[in-house]
């Protein structure tokens, strides 16, 4: 798993612009970002950002004030993570990590759940996310929905007769070929990101649609969306971020609970 992220993240594509340039990877942005500051409550925290990348989210949540570390399994990540101010950066796993036990005040994921394709090592990522927790710390692990593959290529043009086979294995059992890009993967739905969680034995779990339904619009309309598509698409996000209905149909869900 390490060499295949390494050789995507480190040469295919740049992680530390992925999020600001598209209006669905702002949309993305902006609501991870309010979903975590609600969840945090202002208070000044010790977070551990496990798969953080090169530091997209660690970058505000450590203008926010908290002290924040940054873990991951790409070189050049930790490189660039490592010199973001207010943050310090390792080389690690997810299913192994070196902070001792009750350590964090807050855990993040967001990356393991989606790159660790075996049922396994997903629960041996979340059982050391809970390790490291101090009592009553959070937890926010985010997935990828399984429908994410289907809306994408639907809403481009891009679904025949050629991909439906690709498209439904990814519904029905979660596992991602790369048929739209990115590497192979699981992707979830939210009952089962929540039970995965709930599994593990965080409390007091609830799961949100990040994006919510409008993302794909984004997409198509490109280069021509306005200001007014992103804010509709973002009320539209908060409207059914825990609608049943409606959940899956965000390209990724954020689960929220205690340890």
């Amino acid at each position: 798993m390490t060499a295949n992220l390494t050789e995507f993240y480190g040469h295919d594509t740049d992680e530390d612009t992925r999020l600001t340039r598209s209006a669905h990877g702002k949309l993305e942005f902006l609501r991870t970002q309010e979903l975590v500051r609600r969840a945090l409550n202002g208070k000044a925290l010790r977070v551990l950002d496990v798969g953080g990348g090169t530091g997209v989210h660690a970058r505000w949540l450590a203008a926010d004030g908290h002290s924040v570390h940054v873990v991951d399994p790409v070189p050049r990540h930790v490189e660039v993570a490592a010199g973001i101010p207010g943050v310090t950066a390792e080389l690690g796993d997810a299913r192994a990590l070196t902070w001792p036990d009750a350590s964090a005040d807050v855990v993040l994921l967001f990356g393991p759940l989606y790159h660790l394709v075996e049922a396994e090592d997903r629960t041996l990522a979340l059982a050391e996310a809970l390790r490291v927790l101090r009592p009553g710390g959070l937890l926010c692990a985010a997935a990828i929905s399984r429908y994410l593959s289907l809306l994408e290529v639907s809403t481009t043009g891009r679904l025949d007769a050629r991909m439906d086979g690709a498209v439904g294995e990814v519904i029905g059992t979660g596992k991602y070929d790369g048929h739209v890009g990115f590497v192979p993967a699981h992707f979830h739905t939210a009952a089962e990101l929540g039970g995965e969680v709930r599994t593990a034995g965080v409390r007091d779990v609830e799961v949100f649609g990040v994006e919510g339904p409008a993302w794909a619009a984004l997409d198509v309309a490109g280069a021509a969306i306005r200001d007014e598509h992103l804010e509709s698409a973002l009320q539209c996000a908060r409207l059914v971020e825990r609608d049943s209905h409606m959940i899956n149909a965000s390209a990724h869900l954020l689960a929220v609970g205690k340890a």
